[in-house]
């Protein structure tokens, strides 16, 4: 079993949650001193940084926000002077304010560690050509896949995202071995180089995939078609960016990397702290991050915490792999309706007959919410057999209402007609929102 750095990730349980709790007094401090949002809600709560001693006053922090970020655009948030910020990243906000983080010099070398540990617990080592499909700029996937794959000594092939013509080309001229991208673009490169006929000149043996969620059934196609093993990365730049945890080869969980963040799993109504084993939303706290630390960060991530020891002897806890957002959650007729629930359906169903690409669209009409699902054929299924198709129809329709206790109207719609994404697929349309 391979470690970027195994005295650290096999630490003691008591060894590593006392280097936690001196590194959060340090940041609540830091805080506190130099971030308003943060100042004021503990003197809301009657706090003062002398009043945290340690791991176990974790709870009696408040909670920091999506919000916040917008609220403070764009640098109210950041906790060193401006001139000690080397870089920001930056994503689009529905409001029209970007949501900015920044690093300095140490905060990117605490970054490029983090993913460089993933990378080396799913096997990646200094022999690797490692093509970077995550979109660079103000992204932080591309740019952090990058940084922990340098570090590693690992040929960097930074294509970024796009242009999929050339992505396949360029596998097979430079001989990656190591694919780093979205899974829904991992999907549709598979299913363009099944078309091309190329993949016996594949070298790929490695798929670090994320920045949305997949399932089980996902990760099983993407390695049948493109001949690799994948695994899940875990990120989002609010915290970090990619690698703030990531699955071993054991893929048993996601390790986090507890020296440098905090993890807990809160009830999303009551905020109260679950224990490990129970699924609620996931929160943050960055121990060590300096230009742009987030104390309580509430992810709306939906996920539990592995407590028990990794076969793999690396000692920091793992989460499960997130199976919904509490913000992302569609209620449906009362219904609490996750896309990743629909996915797992369609995945299962598909015998070729079917493409993992679909839509969810979801209208209001009279008063009643109206719940589609477009579901593209494969090639090889379309045909003008309606009788076929609406059989078919009909069968996704009652796997979609056994899984969710809901019926959705299933439309299979002719291949490739559903607009292909080379970064975050867009899988819902909710029409009540407009």
């Amino acid at each position: 079993m391979a470690f970027l750095n195994e005295k650290v990730e096999t630490m003691p349980r008591e060894e590593l949650e006392k280097l936690q709790s001196e590194r959060l007094c340090n940041q609540v401090r830091r805080c506190y001193e130099n971030v308003e949002c943060f100042r004021l809600r503990m003197d809301e709560l009657g706090l003062r940084p002398e009043d945290i001693h340690g791991v176990e006053d974790l709870h009696r922090l408040p909670f920091s926000y999506k919000k916040d970020l917008r609220d403070y655009y764009p640098y109210g948030l950041f906790a060193t002077p401006l001139k000690d910020v080397v870089r920001v990243h930056a994503s689009s906000g529905t409001t029209g304010k970007r949501i900015v983080v920044g690093y300095t010099r140490n905060d990117l070398k605490l970054w490029d560690e983090c993913v460089a540990r993933v990378m080396v617990a799913a096997g990646v080592t200094a022999e690797d050509f490692v093509q970077v499909s995550f979109g660079y700029g103000f992204f932080t996937g591309g740019l952090g896949a990058h940084g922990g794959a340098e570090l590693i000594g690992a040929t960097v092939i930074p294509i970024s995202s796009g242009n999929t013509a050339n992505q396949i080309q360029t596998m097979i001229d430079f001989g990656s071995t190591v694919l780093c991208c979205t899974p829904s673009y991992a999907m549709y490169l598979a299913e363009e180089i099944e078309r091309m006929g190329v993949k016996d000149q594949l070298k790929l043996r490695v798929g670090i995939f994320g920045a949305e969620p997949w399932s089980e059934d996902m990760r099983r196609q993407i390695e049948d078609k493109l001949g690799l093993k994948a695994y899940d990365i875990y990120g989002l730049s609010e915290v970090l960016g990619p690698g703030v945890s990531g699955e071993c080869t054991e893929q048993a969980g996601m390790h986090v990397w507890e020296d440098h963040f905090l993890i807990e799993i809160i009830d999303p109504d009551t905020g109260a702290v679950l224990p490990h084993g129970e699924t609620g939303e996931l929160v943050f706290t960055s121990i060590t991050k300096e230009a742009f630390p987030v104390i309580r960060y509430r992810t709306r991530d939906i996920c539990s915490i592995i407590p028990e020891p990794c076969k793999c002897g690396r000692t920091h806890l793992r989460m499960r792999k997130p199976n919904g957002r509490t913000d992302d959650m569609l209620i449906i007729r009362g219904v609490n309706v996750f896309p990743s629930q629909i996915e797992e359906v369609l995945l299962k169903v598909s015998g070729g007959e079917i493409t993992p690409n679909y839509q969810i669209v979801v209208d209001r009409v009279n008063n009643t919410d109206t719940f589609d699902v477009n579901v593209e054929m494969s090639e090889n299924f379309f045909s003008d057999n309606i009788k076929e198709v609406e059989k078919l129809e009909r069968y996704i329709t009652e796997q979609l209402r056994s899984m969710l206790g809901i019926g959705a109207k299933v439309h299979l719609v002719n291949p490739k007609s559903i607009a292909r994404s080379e970064g975050k697929a867009k899988r819902v349309i909710d029409k009540r929102k407009i």
